[in-house]
């Protein structure tokens, strides 16, 4: 590892350890999202409420629908048959929400199952429109007031406290069928006619209980002082019977499908998954830059002595001196023969035959032909041609490959 390397890494580190120690006493900022999810502890999440659901609808079976849309529920629970054509559970459906989340399919079974003798409990800041048409319902969802706002019962009997509100903006009701329709609370300054966002709504055999206030029942509302009592209130006009939480959508609405959710959701991890590709980046551009230079490519060195010896070879030939090259040949052929063979040349006979053979394994007739050719050309008073250069080289040939 280089210095220039080892320079980046130390820049890196206190860039890192800097960071770590400027965000160790700084608070975590709140997330005031309506997330409205039973798994949430942040202000507007509804873990509270989902540990004291029991308390609140005590003796009372509550089943929570968290893997199916209100519609696949509540269809599944139908009987029918001729003779039953109802709903094989009796209670009331509940759900709490920032916007609506049920879809057009899921809110006509559940208009379908209130007709049935059944109920349904609904805070939302936004209804369905099949519903509010079907139930003739009217909301102004742009109101603001200017006043300290609260929120209160409509019957003095169940309470008569009146409860801050989290927002200056609440929605409330604008239109409704008067003679058949219960308003149950109010929102507003008390001092004034306040505004209707709490009603009950009969539907055939069973009720509707909308409420445009679902804050009510968040983190926040639940632990602030005594504001609990008014989630209290509202829900105590729930009938008894079994409870139908519909839950799906606040669960799975914010969970991210990314391999780095956990990562991008923990501030410290974030930074540090930043601080790395920046320094990766940074990393690549001063290393892009080649640090050699290129290798030449060397030419491996020639044999010179092969080259050497062809050139010798070719001046004898061109001078046409055979008996000289022969001699060379031969000389060669010995020398070779005493050096791998340990072989005396000094006398070629017989016993230099048979000793050459045993060693080598060449055909012993092979061998008897060279040397009458090396003893002929030797015992020779007249100069090699061609053809005897030819022979005595194939012979020697034969011996050595």
């Amino acid at each position: 590892m280089n210095k220039s390397i080892k320079i980046y890494i130390a820049v890196l580190v206190l860039i890192f350890i800097f960071i770590l120690v400027s965000d160790y006493n700084k608070p975590k900022p709140i997330d005031w999202r309506p997330t409205y999810s039973v798994n949430d502890k942040i202000p507007f999440g509804l873990y509270v409420f989902d540990k004291e659901i029991g308390s609140i609808f005590k003796k009372q079976k509550i089943q929570r629908i968290a893997d199916v849309t209100p519609y696949e529920f509540l269809d599944s629970k139908y009987n029918e048959d001729s003779l039953v054509e109802t709903y094989t559970v009796k209670g009331t459906f509940i759900n709490i929400s920032a916007q609506n989340n049920i879809d057009d399919q899921s809110i006509k079974e559940i208009m379908y199952f209130v007709s049935h003798g059944n109920n349904a409990f609904l805070s939302m800041a936004s209804f369905p429109p099949p519903l509010l048409d079907s139930l003739k319902i009217k909301y102004n969802s742009n109101f603001r007031t200017t006043d300290s706002a609260s929120v209160w019962m409509a019957n003095k009997n169940l309470s008569k406290k009146t409860y801050t509100s989290t927002s200056e903006i609440i929605d409330y009701f604008t239109k409704f069928d008067t003679l058949n329709t219960t308003v149950l609370g109010y929102h507003g300054n008390p001092k004034k006619k306040g505004n209707v966002n709490f009603i009950k709504v009969p539907y055939k055999n069973g009720n509707f209980f909308l409420h445009l206030y679902p804050a009510a029942f968040t983190n926040y509302n639940l632990l602030k002082k005594d504001r609990f009592q008014y989630a209290e209130n509202a829900l105590s006009y729930v009938p008894k019977g079994d409870i139908f939480w519909y839950t799906k959508v606040q669960n799975d609405e914010h969970v991210s499908n990314s391999p780095l959710r956990y990562i991008l959701s923990q501030p410290a991890l974030k930074w540090a998954w930043y601080l790395f590709l920046i320094g990766m980046f940074i990393f690549m551009i001063f290393n892009a830059k080649r640090k050699q230079r290129i290798v030449p490519i060397l030419q491996p060195l020639s044999n010179l002595t092969i080259d050497f010896t062809k050139t010798i070879g070719n001046l004898y030939y061109q001078e046409g001196d055979h008996t000289n090259i022969i001699d060379k040949k031969i000389i060669y052929f010995l020398e070779r023969i005493r050096t791998e063979y340990l072989i005396d040349t000094t006398k070629l006979d017989d016993t230099f035959v048979t000793k050459l053979h045993h060693k080598t394994g060449k055909d012993e007739k092979d061998i008897q032909e060279l040397v009458f050719l090396i003893n002929e050309h030797r015992n020779s008073y007249h100069d090699s041609i061609e053809e005897d250069l030819i022979r005595i080289n194939n012979a020697i040939e034969k011996i050595l490959h």
